[in-house]
């Protein structure tokens, strides 16, 4: 039988991310996009997804990265190194660098996201939140107990239609209660850009860069 986690308060929030550099990010955006727009657009999402875990209760806000610090960088994030291996093993590797639970890591790809999102998080008695993605991925994996990610995340095929629901069925066969986040949709192609500008707060970072590449005629 599982252990149990009691609720121990706010969570240590993890962002993982790769630096928003042209043709390292977004390369599915181009085209339409050029990898200079691209990488206009990961900046801009990154740093509204920072600026919202800076805004939400969290015992630790880490930005798990894979190159380097910009200007983009808000004050109040700690940066480690991203982990070696595939997009699983990275994910894995980012729960390492939590002392203790509870622990919710996300990605750069929902710039929408608010603060009210993670309200539940660490807050109530589930062992396990995940947060779905309308492309069948996820864009939130949480743990009451970080070390659990390391058998948990390791192995689960990244990148498909089927990601999310596999991750979703290993924290249930091994027994964790899964507290399901709300289905957010991932900027990954022009189209996803779009909606997702569409329903971000006017004044956020995206909705403004995905605004002035439309007058330039994009």
């Amino acid at each position: 039988m599982n252990a149990r986690h009691p609720a121990t308060g706010p969570a240590i929030l993890l962002v993982i991310a790769k630096e928003p550099a042209p043709g390292r990010v977004k390369t599915r955006l181009t085209p339409p996009y050029t990898p200079q727009e691209a990488a206009a657009l990961a900046e801009a999402a990154l740093a509204d997804t920072l600026h919202t875990v800076l805004q939400a209760p969290a015992r630790r806000r880490v930005l798990v990265l894979d190159g380097a610090p910009g200007p983009w960088l808000p004050p109040g994030i700690d940066i480690v190194p991203q982990g070696s291996g595939g997009l699983d093993e990275r994910i894995a590797a980012a729960f390492g660098h939590c002392d203790r639970g509870p622990a919710l890591l996300v990605g750069m790809d929902t710039p929408q996201l608010t603060a009210d999102l993670f309200a539940a998080v660490g807050r109530d008695d589930h062992d396990a939140w995940f947060g779905p993605a309308t492309d069948g991925g996820f864009w939130a994996l949480g743990f009451a107990d970080p070390a659990r990610a390391a058998a948990l995340a390791r192995g689960v095929p990244m990148s498909t239609d089927r990601t999310g629901a596999i991750q979703r069925c290993r924290l249930v066969e091994a027994g964790l209660s899964v507290s399901d986040l709300p289905v957010l949709r991932d900027v990954d192609t022009a189209a996803d850009a779009a909606a997702v500008a569409a329903c971000c707060a006017p004044d956020s970072r995206f909705a403004a860069t995905m605004n002035s590449l439309a007058e330039a005629g994009r």
